[in-house]
C-alpha cells in the first residue's frame, strides 16, 4: 500500500526510495542512489550515510568507485558481500548502457573512436580489447569486447576478432585496447599484434582502420602516427 505521509516522517532507508518516485531518479544525489541499491544501513548509520561513506572512500569520484572491488567496497561498514555485489552490477548496468550508445555513429578520425570508446574503458583497472565493426561509410554497427586481461596485458584472439568482423557483415574495424597504467607507448606485442591484424584484414578483404590505446592521460592512434601499414 503506498504510504502517504511526507518523506521527513517516513524511516530514513525509505526516504530515497520515495523521493525517487515522487520526484524522478534525478533529483536523487550520488549517496542516496546508492543507498536505494544496498537497501538498508545499520544501526549506527542509515544506507545515505553507508553510500556517503563510500563515495568517500573513492574520494567522491565515481570514476574511482567504478574501479572499487568487491572486496575493497566491502571495508566499508554497513556493506557486505551481497551489497557490494550489487553496486558492481549496476555499474556494470551502467557501462553497458555506455556501450550500447557507440552504434549508429559515424567514424570519421581517431578522435570521434576515441570519444565513442572512452565510456568503456574509463572505469577499468585491467586491460581489455574492443572493436568497433563498421559499415561501408564508416558508420559503427556494433562495439564487441573481444579479450581481456590483467593490470599489465590482455589477450586478443585474432579468429574471435574477425569473427565478429564475419557475423557483422563489416566493411572494416577499429581495434581498441586500455593501458591501465596511463602509459601510451605501444608495446612490442601491441605492435606485433596489430601487424597480425592488418596482414589478417588485407587477405579477407577487410579494412582495418586504426588501432587505439587508451588511457586517462588521452590516446594513442597507430593510424594517426603512421604505424598502421608499418612493418
Amino acid at each position: 500500500m503506498e504510504n502517504k505521509q511526507p518523506i521527513h516522517v517516513w524511516a530514513e532507508d525509505d526516504r530515497p526510495r520515495e523521493k525517487l518516485m515522487l520526484k524522478g531518479r534525478a533529483a536523487l544525489s550520488d549517496a542516496e542512489l546508492i543507498a536505494i541499491l544496498i537497501g538498508h544501513g545499520t544501526r549506527r548509520y542509515s544506507a545515505v550515510d553507508v553510500g556517503r561513506n563510500l563515495l568517500a572512500s573513492a574520494g567522491n569520484d565515481l570514476q574511482r568507485l567504478g574501479r572499487m572491488s568487491i572486496s575493497e567496497m566491502c571495508k566499508i561498514e554497513g556493506i557486505g558481500k551481497a551489497k557490494a555485489v550489487s553496486i558492481a552490477a549496476a555499474i556494470e548496468l551502467g557501462m553497458r548502457k555506455k556501450a550500447a550508445g557507440l552504434t549508429e555513429v559515424r567514424i570519421s578520425n581517431s578522435q570521434t573512436a576515441y570519444q565513442r570508446l572512452l565510456p568503456v574503458f574509463e572505469d577499468l583497472v585491467y586491460e581489455q580489447f574492443w572493436i568497433l565493426t563498421l559499415s561501408n561509410s564508416n558508420h559503427v554497427i556494433a562495439a564487441h569486447r573481444v579479450g581481456e586481461g590483467g593490470l599489465t596485458g590482455t589477450v586478443a584472439d585474432p579468429r574471435r576478432i574477425f569473427k565478429q568482423v564475419l557475423d557483422d557483415r563489416a566493411a572494416g574495424f577499429i581495434a581498441a585496447h586500455n593501458h591501465p597504467s596511463g602509459n601510451l607507448k605501444p608495446s612490442d606485442a601491441d605492435i606485433r599484434l596489430t601487424k597480425r591484424l592488418r596482414e589478417s584484414a588485407a587477405i579477407m578483404d577487410v579494412s582495418m582502420l586504426d588501432h587505439l590505446i587508451i588511457a586517462h592521460t588521452g590516446y594513442f592512434s597507430f593510424a594517426d602516427e603512421g604505424l598502421l601499414g608499418a612493418d
